[in-house]
């Protein structure tokens, strides 16, 4: 009979298991999340979004964003990301006003040990704050909680988005949006300003402007925020030599989405030497873009300091280890014709995508996979093809080098079909992924073992 304590042990392997997420674009692939705030505490990247759900009857207001609660998740890779569940919820805040599902985006930062999250919402006393949104804060021990929220808002913060900044001379600052940008000192606690508040000025006078967020690099402070500049928001930045500006508009982080995600909201962070954009799209809901999620891309700088402008990706960022599925319509490349990305279930788009050729020659490339030193001996495709079909699996490096070929069997099935290596590649590769016939075939996955 399993003893307790290997009872445990299993228990807790399949919760970690379970909260899991094994992602390229989006990061997030069990439940809708936006407006990431990205923070690096530790040796561990840990995000914070806010959490959209989709309005039922009673239950917030439909067609339109729906928050009730926010959870927390962390990355040593930036590829596997584990949820840790929900840190703070709406009618557990004694100042927020019960379901009223408008727990929109937060920030959270670490002081001498402590961690400080804040959250928007909608008070339930309009009598001593302004009708609309205010600012609370939750604080923890620990990234992951549990958080324990004040009692009361933040007095004198009217708004939405908050972002909190600690300069090198530990100076915290709070910045937040409603119709401006607004900043001000906070004191030591991290709970009360300590500065009248600051419009931020000299930004764009037209068209919304919110979600800020600012970091510093090589003395140059960045404050960064979405801007309807036409119809639908994109990332712009401002530069200025002080926390509290004046700042000048620098350019363009990021364009518009081209799925017409109306929102975009952001946050930028170093990590392991390098630079990394975060922000949201609406993958799994092309329909409805209030049901978002978050993604990761690399961000580079010119040597002046301005930012080269982030084009968005499937792939995102990260290393995929050659062992786990991969998933190949998070494409680095794909061909003009011959291969298309839709849904495997578009029921329940969370089950994520499939990857369809039905010309020969048609390509589609995954970059940076690890491969390892140990040698691998076969490669297993998640396929299916009616008529059957042959794919060719290459490395790409200098030049390409085929290592596999797999026969798609005849049948409207799904198959997991194994093929042996023809030749192994070690260390990190490029892979690509063609067709060798007019047939078609749908791809889930490929592993190599």
């Amino acid at each position: 009979m399993m003893n307790l304590r290997c009872f445990s042990v299993i228990v807790t392997v399949l919760i970690l298991i379970s909260t899991m997420s094994f992602a390229q674009n989006p990061l997030i692939r069990d439940q809708f999340t936006a407006d990431p705030s990205a923070r690096l505490f530790g040796d561990k990247v840990y995000v914070f979004p806010s959490h959209d759900i989709l309005a039922t009857e009673g239950k917030g207001r439909k067609d339109w964003f729906c928050m009730e609660d926010y959870h927390v998740f962390s990355s040593s890779d930036l590829t596997n990301w584990t949820d840790h569940g929900m840190i703070v919820q709406q009618n557990s805040v004694p100042w927020v006003k019960p379901d009223s599902y408008s727990m929109w985006a937060p920030d959270c930062i670490e002081r001498n040990g402590k961690y400080y999250f804040y959250f928007p919402s909608i008070p339930k006393d309009t009598v001593n704050y302004k009708k609309g949104f205010t600012v609370g804060v939750a604080i923890a021990d620990k990234p992951e909680g549990p958080y324990v929220t004040e009692p009361k808002p933040i007095k004198g913060v009217s708004g939405i988005d908050p972002n909190v900044f600690i300069d090198k001379d530990g100076q915290a600052y709070l910045y937040w949006s409603g119709g401006n940008i607004f900043a001000a000192k906070l004191k030591q606690n991290m709970t009360e300003l300590d500065s009248e508040v600051k419009i931020l000025e000299n930004l764009p006078a037209k068209g919304l402007k919110e979600g800020p967020y600012v970091f510093e690099r090589n003395g140059i402070y960045y404050l960064t925020y979405p801007h309807v500049e036409n119809k639908i928001e994109r990332l712009e930045y401002a530069i200025g030599d002080n926390p509290l500006g004046p700042f000048k508009v620098a350019g363009v982080i990021m364009d518009e989405s081209t799925t017409g995600c109306w929102t975009n909201h952001h946050s930028i962070i170093q990590f392991k030497k390098e630079w990394y954009l975060f922000y949201h799209n609406n993958d799994f809901s092309p329909q409805f873009d209030k049901a978002r999620s978050i993604r990761a891309d690399y961000l580079h700088f010119n040597p002046d300091g301005s930012i080269q402008k982030v084009i968005p990706t499937l792939r995102g960022v990260g290393i995929t280890k050659a062992t786990d599925k991969i998933q190949i319509d998070r494409y680095s490349e794909i061909s003009k014709e011959g291969v298309s990305i839709s849904f495997l279930d578009s029921q329940n788009t969370f089950n994520g995508w499939k990857t369809t050729f039905n010309k020969s020659g048609g390509s589609i490339q995954y970059n940076a996979i690890d491969f390892g030193k140990k040698k691998l001996k076969s490669i297993v495709v998640k396929a299916s093809s009616e008529k059957g079909g042959i794919l060719q699996i290459a490395s790409k490096g200098k030049k390409q080098t085929i290592i596999a070929e797999v026969t798609i069997p005849k049948g409207s099935n799904w198959a997991e079909i194994k093929s042996p290596l023809l030749k192994f590649e070690s260390g990190i590769q490029d892979l690509a992924v063609i067709s060798k016939n007019e047939n078609q075939v749908e791809v889930d996955w490929i592993k190599f073992e």
